[in-house]
Formats: structure tokens, C-alpha cells, sequence
């Protein structure tokens, strides 16, 4: 009995001490380094033109065994029928991709972005916001990405003291299933309601564009959603950079910003994707499970002129 019991305490060890673990939602270099060539775990490696990267930098050296995926070209963001930019596609599409990329439901996916700006990582809480849609909770992301990755240099010979990897990995293809979490997609109408009922509205855009200065290509016409707090993308990470702030800072800025830290939420910006940082933030880091982010943003409320707008510098 005793011998049993030694065993099933054993499993249950074993069993956290893998990928089996619940996810957090953000992982360190050291995480990274000792979870190298793990079974079930993928590294997904999305640098790109938004950090200012391509695929040859990826070529040049990543992380050892990450994979490569085309956060703008690959089919993570599709238009939709009404020709709205930068909308989730539908689950089988995303399904194919996914299991394209080697994925299976049962791996624990840390996406790894560049980390050199807020902008860039952005692209990586857009993708993890993704997998959270589609009922895959076993996501991470890297803090700070490659750049915090590749920061350790070796004295001598100046180059990073961190495992890389050249070339592309090839990856056998896996079935990957998608649970569509309907309560985390929202629509205009939901928005309005929020807007007419004093629901917490967060525009996660540049200040210059949330009262009106200046506005996105993709967005119509000039201001924000009447009622809306701005809580620009930049101010959630450190200095604007890869690294996320403490929990103890960012409570201070939402406090600072009139934005509470509980409740209904919902966080927009101009197609989905500074939007994702505003509700990774709330949502993952903060733990707000009420907040959610509407994924047509500006974009789609602009388009619609029977949409009310407000703007503040009334200079346009």
C-alpha cells in the first residue's frame, strides 16, 4: 500500500513538472532555457516586419526547435465579408494553420515575439489572445522575446551566451481542434451598449489618436468611442519596450487612467492588435476575466456612419 502510494505521489510530481503544468501566462529566459527540447512544448517564433525583422532573421538563429510562423501574411488576421481588416478568422482555417505549425491541443505553445517594443509585442498577445479563443488555455509568452533572450553576451567573444539554432524547422503537421469560447467575441452592438451604459470602454491606440489628431488608415473618420478611457499600448510595457510591467505599476497606470482593475471591460483600438496588449494586461496579468476585446475595433466602427464618434481636439 505504502509502495502504492509512493508511486501515485510520484506520478503526480512528475505530471507538474512537465508540460501537463498549467500555463502562466508569461515565461522567463531561464523558463525558456531549461525547458529546451521538452516534449509537448513548441516555441512559436513570430518576429517580423512589425519589430522590423523578417524570415532571414529567424534563419540566422532562433531559439532551439521554435518554429516559424507569418503573423501578417500567415493567416492569423483575415478580412471579413464586409472587407473589416484584421479579423479572426474562421476555426477551420485557424485549425489548419495551427496544426500546420506542428501544434497539437495537448501542446503547450510560448510564443516568442521580438521583445524590442511594445508594438512587436502586440503581435504575440494577439496570437495568445487567438489560441484563448479557439478553448487552448496552454499558452504562454516569452517576456521580453528574442531580445531578452539574446541580451547575455559572452565577454570574449561578444555574442550571446543563450542556445540558438540556424535554418528552418520542419515540423510534422498534427491535428489541432478548436472550441470557439463565443464569450469572448465581440460585435458593435455590444460595444454601443457598453458606450450608452457607462460600461469601462479602453482605447488602447496613441493618445494623438484617441482625441482625434491623427488616425489609422484603416479607421474612417477621426476621435474615439464617446465614453472611452485612453490607456495607450506603450504605457503597458516598460518604457514601450518587450518587458511587461509589474502588476503593482500597471495597477497604478489603470488607477491614474480612471480604469478599474475589475468588472466589464472592453478593449479596442484600430484592428485587434494594440487592443490584445490592453487585454492581456486586464485579462491574464491583472486577472479582470470580465475584461474582453473587440476585435473589429476602429476599423469597424468607423465604417459605420449610423456610429457615433467623439473627438476631443475638434481640429479636423
Amino acid at each position: 500500500m505504502n509502495k502504492l502510494f509512493g508511486l501515485i505521489i510520484l506520478s503526480c510530481l512528475l505530471f507538474m513538472g512537465g508540460q501537463a503544468q498549467a500555463a502562466t501566462p508569461l515565461v522567463s529566459v531561464d523558463w525558456v532555457k531549461n525547458n529546451l527540447g521538452k516534449e509537448g512544448i513548441v516555441f512559436l517564433d513570430v518576429r517580423g516586419p512589425l519589430a522590423g525583422k523578417t524570415k532571414a532573421d529567424y534563419l540566422r538563429g532562433h531559439i532551439p526547435g521554435a518554429v516559424w510562423t507569418d503573423y501578417l501574411m500567415g493567416g492569423w488576421r483575415v478580412a471579413n465579408k464586409d472587407k473589416i481588416v484584421g479579423m479572426l478568422p474562421p476555426v477551420t482555417k485557424l485549425e489548419k494553420l495551427i496544426g500546420g505549425l506542428g501544434i497539437g491541443n495537448n501542446d503547450h505553445v510560448v510564443i516568442i515575439p521580438n521583445g524590442g517594443k511594445a508594438l512587436d509585442v502586440g503581435t504575440a498577445t494577439r496570437v495568445y489572445w487567438t489560441f484563448k479563443v479557439l478553448g487552448h488555455e496552454n499558452v504562454s509568452i516569452l517576456n521580453g522575446g528574442m531580445v531578452a533572450y539574446l541580451k547575455d553576451m559572452d565577454a570574449k567573444t561578444k555574442k550571446p551566451v543563450n542556445p540558438l539554432e540556424k535554418g528552418m524547422v520542419k515540423v510534422a503537421a498534427k491535428s489541432f481542434k478548436g472550441s470557439l469560447q463565443q464569450a469572448m467575441i465581440i460585435n458593435k452592438a455590444d460595444v454601443s451598449k457598453a458606450s450608452k451604459t457607462d460600461g469601462v470602454l479602453v482605447d488602447n491606440r496613441p493618445h494623438n489618436q484617441f482625441i482625434g489628431i491623427n488616425k489609422h488608415p484603416k479607421a474612417t473618420r477621426f476621435g474615439t468611442i464617446p465614453n472611452s478611457k485612453s490607456l495607450p499600448e506603450n504605457w503597458l510595457t516598460k518604457n514601450g519596450g518587450g518587458m511587461f510591467s509589474s502588476p503593482a505599476r500597471l495597477n497604478k497606470l489603470y488607477t491614474y487612467a480612471s480604469i478599474p482593475t475589475k468588472g466589464s471591460q472592453i478593449n479596442f483600438c484600430n484592428t485587434g492588435h494594440w487592443a490584445s496588449l490592453g487585454w492581456f494586461v486586464s485579462h491574464e496579468i491583472l486577472g479582470n476575466k470580465e475584461a474582453k476585446m473587440y476585435d473589429g475595433s476602429m476599423a469597424e466602427w468607423t465604417a459605420d456612419n449610423g456610429l457615433p464618434m467623439q473627438e476631443t481636439a475638434k481640429i479636423n
